[in-house]
């Protein structure tokens, strides 16, 4: 597709760069066009503690270091790491705090993160303070000595709210904050919050950048020296790392992630645009509908969105379950960013870890209906949608 008209364009060479850099094949002694998988755990030592480049697999790999490589190229930083899952990501950033320093949190974040830093960072000291971020005054207003880090998602999970890049990295900088934004909804392609001023990039590599619905892993971009020297070291130490097999098949999907992306834009507004117009539809949230509040922002900070939305249903719990079953091509499943059609209710699945309290808060209600469209044809994937609709009373 042409360049979403009103949006930042496209970045320049992506493609080019996700199917060569790091993978010239004159560095490997069989001159492999592609980047061979090592999967050896050790590597032979010239001399006591005297080695090339490689030493333990837990400490770097062949094919993990090029991954490593290719992805700090996409999203215009300077170093990149990778790690055994999202999660993965997330729990090694801990490595960098002690306990009694506050994270401040987007209250409207993946429920996996949520739990881990409400169930297990809280455990071990740190405090935790979920804040609506697209109101930037909350967040200067809850900022404390103890502030250490400000982590946040654009768009959000589930309820794809837009925060603003710029003034968010103008605040922490002011008050030397580490800003962390999870860009797993978008990817590089799509948006880079290093250029904005973010300190650290994290992905669920499991999701878009990968995009086959077969790898878990995680990944961590900067262009910070002194956080990526302490993040290697961390990676190393706590063990968190992709296997070597994984590495290679992410490799291998980042060379599709453009053209894959452009789909996903194209089909996910298609099919919002359809849902906004029906009559058993109550809301769509889609950041590149004009209803959406964060309409224009998202055109300054992004070049168009992926497949991943949301929709209210009207009615109740009984609509939503009867709605779900009925679909043939949509598959109800977690996760997202396959080319695959998925679709879920955040209430009762990614999101049931979530306090009910803070659930009804935020809007995750049992009509709240999630979708990670894929790259099928649109008109079958609205005809699914119809004739889905069309068994609920």
């Amino acid at each position: 597709m042409g360049e979403p008209e009103g949006y930042l364009p496209f970045p320049k060479g992506f493609s080019t760069s996700a199917i060569h850099h790091s993978q010239e094949p004159e560095q490997w002694d069989s001159w492999a066009v592609v980047t061979p998988l090592v999967t050896s755990t050790t590597f032979k030592q010239h001399g006591p503690a005297e080695f090339k480049k490689y030493e333990y697999g837990r400490s770097g790999n062949p094919t993990r270091n090029v991954l490593e490589n290719v992805l700090a190229k996409l999203d215009n930083g300077k170093y990149g790491l990778t790690f055994a899952s999202g999660l993965g990501a997330t729990t090694t950033l801990f490595g960098l705090l002690q306990s009694g320093d506050n994270i401040l949190v987007g209250d409207d974040v993946y429920g996996g993160t949520n739990r881990l830093f409400n169930k297990v960072g809280a455990r071990f000291g740190l405090e935790i303070t979920l804040i609506d971020l697209t109101d930037l005054q909350n967040l200067e207003k809850s900022i404390k000595p103890n502030t250490k880090v400000v982590w946040l998602e654009t768009p959000t999970n589930p309820t794809l709210k837009v925060i603003d890049l710029k003034a968010a990295s103008e605040i922490t900088k002011k008050h030397n904050i580490i800003l962390v934004v999870d860009n797993t909804f978008v990817t590089p392609y799509l948006q880079r919050p290093l250029d904005f001023g973010a300190d650290l990039v994290l992905y669920s590599l499991t999701k878009y950048m990968n995009g086959h619905s077969d790898v878990v892993m995680g990944a961590i971009i900067t262009s910070n020296k002194d956080l990526y020297e302490k993040l290697k070291f961390l990676q190393n130490a706590m063990g968190v790392v992709p296997a070597p097999f994984d590495c290679y098949q992410v490799l291998r999907s980042l060379k599709t992630l453009a053209i894959r992306m452009e789909r996903h834009h194209e089909n996910s507004l298609a099919i919002a645009k359809y849902l906004e117009q029906h009559p058993k539809v109550d809301k769509v949230l889609h950041p590149c509908l004009p209803s959406h509040p964060q309409y224009e922002l998202t055109k300054r900070q992004s070049s168009g969105h992926s497949g991943v939305f949301s929709f209210y249903i009207k009615g109740g719990l009984e609509q939503s379950r009867t709605f779900l079953k009925a679909l043939k091509v949509f598959t109800l499943a977690e996760s997202l960013g396959g080319y695959e059609s998925l679709i879920e209710l955040p209430c009762v699945m990614t999101h049931a870890s979530v306090p009910p309290e803070l659930r009804d808060t935020l809007g995750i209600s049992d009509t709240l209906i999630r979708l990670s469209v894929g790259i099928e044809d649109a008109e079958d994937l609205i005809a699914d949608m119809e004739q889905a609709f069309s068994q609920i009373n």
